[in-house]
């Protein structure tokens, strides 16, 4: 059931928001409209980088029953950040930075378990794509138990592109995967990082995969054939806490 409080129903009242810069997660239009208003709503859109989604009326009578006039727009729960901007303020703070992209993860409980481990281990941001990806609405930052509050996540066009940015900006990629050459933990975690996990039926995409400078697997030694995505992020995070913290005396 859709928290009424996480959409905006009617063309004017989507369109007003747009213009006004509200983060707008997704926007679901009925598959064939036509009206002069919805295309004043597709010019507001040009150069936005909003997921718009046509669908049949019948998808959008099950989000609310009052008159959408054929368009719903779901509200971000956050405010999305740039990977443009957030590397070179990382740099200039002196930081080591350490991002974790999610490439093809949809369930917003497992979006919300990963992002508080992320924040627990001092991860920097959240990479993840605009189609094919998670909504990231109030049921995740619930999840989250309010790391999505002040963990950033970047919501990029384009993962592949976002990871050649990020190679020429200085960072090694890891990705987790059962293709992987060898054991997680003999991977280096040390240094700007960003460490990529997939979906658990697909995995990270192929031409993702080939960009990434490592390939590590986590062991199975039961007869399930994966962990949990959240389990197994939490898993490679944690090494990767374990490598970057100096030992204590």
């Amino acid at each position: 059931m859709v928290d009424k409080s996480e959409i905006i129903f009617g063309v004017r009242a989507v369109i007003e928001a747009v213009e006004a810069g509200k983060e707008i997660d997704k926007i679901l239009v009925k598959k064939d409209i036509q009206s002069d208003l919805s295309k004043e709503l597709f010019t507001a859109l040009r150069g936005k980088m909003v997921p718009v989604q046509r669908v049949p009326v019948e998808r959008l009578n099950r989000v609310t029953r009052k008159n959408h006039q054929g368009v719903i727009a779901y509200v971000s729960a956050v405010t999305y950040q740039k990977v443009e901007d957030l590397v070179p303020f990382l740099y200039e703070q002196g930081k080591n930075p350490f991002f974790v992209m999610l490439d093809g993860v949809t369930d917003v409980r497992n979006f919300g378990a990963i992002a508080r481990t992320c924040e627990c281990g001092g991860v920097d941001a959240v990479v993840i794509p605009m189609k094919g990806s998670v909504s990231v609405n109030a049921d995740a930052v619930k999840t989250s138990a309010g790391a999505l509050h002040t963990l950033p996540v970047c919501r990029e066009q384009s993962l592949n592109t976002t990871i050649k940015y990020l190679k020429d900006s200085g960072f090694r990629i890891l990705a987790a995967t059962e293709k992987g050459d060898y054991n997680y933990t003999q991977g280096d975690y040390t240094g700007p990082i960003c460490l990529i996990m997939g979906s658990e039926d697909k995995g990270i995409s192929a031409e993702n995969l080939s960009l990434c400078d490592e390939w590590m697997t986590i062991p199975i030694l039961g007869n399930i054939q994966s962990l949990n995505v959240s389990v197994a992020a939490g898993v490679l995070i944690y090494e990767a806490v374990k490598q970057r913290t100096p030992d204590k005396e």
